[in-house]
């Protein structure tokens, strides 16, 4: 069973601020407004460009984003 991108991300939370994986799954994890159902890159994406100021780049994304796809190969 594929499970969303929020879910993923939550896995990647951690207390090292100079990991830019961990901090954005920890703003993701903050951001109440977060689509956390959607396995959907456009919807994630466009949710991100326009809503989240706490993502300086969206490339932070992008390697989120491969990570997941990655892990929900397996």
């Amino acid at each position: 069973m594929t499970r969303s991108f929020y879910h993923y991300i939550l896995t990647l939370r951690g207390n090292n601020p100079d990991d830019a994986l961990q901090v954005l799954a920890h703003d993701i994890a903050c951001d109440q407004q977060f689509p956390k159902q959607s396995e959907e890159y456009h919807e994630i994406s466009s949710y991100l460009e326009m809503n989240a100021d706490y993502l300086s780049t969206m490339t932070i994304f992008d390697q989120a984003w491969e990570l997941y796809l990655d892990h929900n190969q397996t």
